[in-house]
């Protein structure tokens, strides 16, 4: 266990496997933000200026780290969404993507600015590329740039959301989650979107070529599936889903085959767990999780040793 207090997720992994960035919400912040840490939980720090929202952070090869602000549009903390939609997600058009450095925090440049919902990006191995979320022609679509921003290109074209993509170890494909609705199902996703809001409730695996080619649809169970890593053999991905429980509530890990072929339970903590990452070696997996916490609602980081 790496943090003890609040909520923190998304905890991802530097480059050389020594520290991680993640979103928290302390217990005296209104909006979650951007921290720092040893791989040990020793030295966190908070990064991001505490203004607007952050999320979805991660490092580049240089050691800064990229994230989504909505600081650099309204510096207060934006409202939650109409719950009374039902369970669904915010895609505030104020997110921009920056990359910071990490001892300072400073804003070194704006990677992807505009007025619509630009987030969720992760990084190519080789540290070129960015694979990144945003709302173009009231849909989800993912799409990939040069590390700098240059060179946008939109890389899925289906309805439905597609977002929390990661690079596979080689970099030659893309693992991430998407729904694909239909009919009034459909209709009610893009009146959704149209209010920036999406509502998770069924979403699958999918993998393809880093330019939108040869997709595979991995998982289909007709539960929420996210937040999809593959292993270092790029063989293997691991995921989020509630599909073992009845009531859609409790997540856990699950292991599967590329090809959706091996499917395999990793945890059974009878609490969520989620955004699972490796270290590049593949001999420990970092994890977020409600599992022993101080009151309820904290979700903490923790890392644990992997074996096959």
């Amino acid at each position: 266990m790496l943090t003890f207090e609040g909520e923190n997720a998304e905890a991802y992994l530097s480059f050389d496997n020594t520290s991680l960035v993640f979103q928290r919400r302390g217990p005296e912040e209104q909006c979650d933000q951007i921290y720092v840490m040893k791989i040990d939980g020793t030295g966190m720090k908070k990064i991001s200026n505490g203004q607007g929202r952050t999320t979805c952070s991660y490092f580049l090869k240089d050691g800064s780290v990229i994230y989504a602000t909505t600081a650099y549009n309204d510096a207060i903390c934006p409202a939650p969404p109409d719950f009374s939609k039902g369970y669904v997600w915010p895609l505030y058009p104020t997110y921009d993507i920056v990359r910071a450095d990490t001892a300072t925090g400073k804003i070194l440049s704006t990677i992807i600015k505009g007025t619509n919902y630009d987030a969720e990006a992760t990084i190519s191995p080789d540290g070129k590329e960015i694979v990144y979320t945003s709302i173009v022609d009231d849909d989800i679509e993912l799409f990939t740039c040069s590390i700098d921003g240059s060179n946008s290109r939109r890389i899925t074209h289906l309805p439905g959301y597609d977002g929390g993509a990661f690079f596979s170890p080689d970099g030659a494909k893309i693992v991430f989650r998407a729904s694909r609705p239909s009919g009034q199902d459909l209709e009610k996703h893009t009146a959704l979107v149209k209010e920036n809001l999406v509502r998770p409730s069924k979403l699958d695996i999918y993998v393809m070529d880093k330019d939108g080619s040869n997709m595979i649809r991995v998982t289909n169970n007709s539960a929420a599936n996210f937040a999809p890593f593959m292993h270092p053999d790029g063989k293997r991905i691991i995921f989020c889903s509630n599909m073992d429980d009845p009531k859609g509530r409790n997540f856990d890990l699950y292991l599967i085959n590329i090809d959706g072929t091996g499917l395999e339970r990793v945890t059974y903590s009878g609490e969520f767990d989620g955004f699972p990452m490796f270290t590049s070696d593949g001999k420990q997996l970092v994890f977020c999780s409600n599992r022993l916490n101080k009151k309820s609602g904290d979700t903490n980081v923790f890392i644990a040793e992997w074996i096959d």
